[in-house]
């Protein structure tokens, strides 16, 4: 998930107001106009004080720690297995999910890809149909104790399920929603795990 704040903005036409988002790889301000900064544009950025400054010189105020925080995350963007939380060890499965190179950078982390769909750690299938949501009651099943389901969809115009289609097939079989992340430049993924048990009166 990017980061999202209503700034105050110095930029070379002057002062504005509005929300600046930042999603790898683009940072973009909605103010009077949408301006949208990446790759060259975001090269040489720094915090100074409570602002966040380009090397254009344009600003966005964000308080100082927040500034820090962004400056960061922008320059040192993290990759989707660390967005994800994938750790060397983790017993993995991957249904149906389109993408060549996941299965190569899963192993790659030192991951231990499974056949056997018991005790995952974490599991990820893509659902772009309300068939295929149908089968997350089951697949709850193949999850270990504290195991995850990432449901993985396709995004934008293309998509075929809603996010709310996809929560409420989880909540349906138990399951919470904790994180999303940008799976790629076409997917979208929703991360569920058992809802934690209500502690005793």
């Amino acid at each position: 998930m990017g980061k999202e704040a209503h700034v105050r903005a110095v930029l070379a036409d002057g002062a504005d107001e509005g929300r600046l988002q930042y999603e790898a790889p683009k940072l973009v301000f909605r103010g009077r106009e949408r301006r949208v900064f990446d790759a060259q544009a975001l090269k040489g950025l720094r915090a100074e004080g409570p602002e966040l400054v380009l090397a254009d010189g344009s600003r966005f105020e964000l308080g100082e720690r927040q500034a820090k925080s962004w400056a960061e995350a922008i320059l040192n963007p993290k990759g989707r297995l660390d967005k994800i939380g994938v750790k060397p060890g983790m017993r993995t499965a991957v249904i149906g999910v389109d993408d060549a190179t996941f299965t190569a950078e899963l192993k790659d982390r030192g991951a231990v890809p499974v056949t056997e769909l018991k005790g995952l750690d974490l599991l990820f299938y893509a659902a772009d149909s309300q068939a295929e949501l149908d089968r997350v009651t089951e697949l709850v099943q193949t999850l270990g104790e504290t195991g995850a389901l990432w449901i993985v969809s396709r995004k934008g115009k293309a998509a075929t399920v809603k996010d709310i289609d996809v929560i409420a097939a989880a909540k349906a079989a138990g399951l919470v929603d904790n994180k999303v992340v940008g799976f790629s430049a076409n997917l979208t993924a929703l991360r569920f795990t058992r809802a934690s048990p209500l502690p005793a009166a």
